[in-house]
């Protein structure tokens, strides 16, 4: 894993309740855009998708990142689903996303309408191709 990072073996049944998260952090993320609420949107979104990271660890490898850096959970995402066709996509999403919360969370700037619907938009797929792999899991 690229630079270190904290993680923990979970057990891949627990794929389902982070992917659970990832839904639920979407639909707040979804609600708040329509209500223009672009950094709840934004954020929502974030948590969205780095819970549908930890789902995919989690049901590929039973392992999460623990690390508080949440880039760290992306790297994880790059070693354990390496054979994906999609990883790279997925990574980049993430990435993207992570960079963002950090510009709207730490630097006292709020999302634009525009930022908040690409990362929704962008959630939204990451939480649907972690559904996809914890399904195909069969856990």
């Amino acid at each position: 894993m690229t630079g270190g990072g904290k993680t923990v073996s979970v057990a891949k049944a627990r794929a389902r309740l982070y992917f659970a998260k990832a839904k639920e952090f979407l639909t707040e993320a979804t609600v708040a855009l329509e209500g223009d609420r672009h950094d709840a949107a934004m954020l929502n979104a974030i948590h969205a998708a780095i819970s549908a990271t930890d789902a995919v660890t989690a049901a590929l490898a039973g392992r999460r990142s623990a690390d508080p850096d949440h880039q760290r959970a992306v790297d994880l995402l790059q070693q354990v689903a390496a054979g994906s066709d999609e990883v790279g996509t997925r990574v980049r999403q993430l990435r993207t996303l992570l960079a963002k919360k950090n510009a709207v969370e730490y630097e006292s700037r709020e999302a634009t309408p525009r930022e908040a619907r690409d990362s929704v938009e962008r959630a939204d797929r990451v939480v649907r191709w972690a559904r996809e792999v914890v399904e195909r899991a069969k856990l």
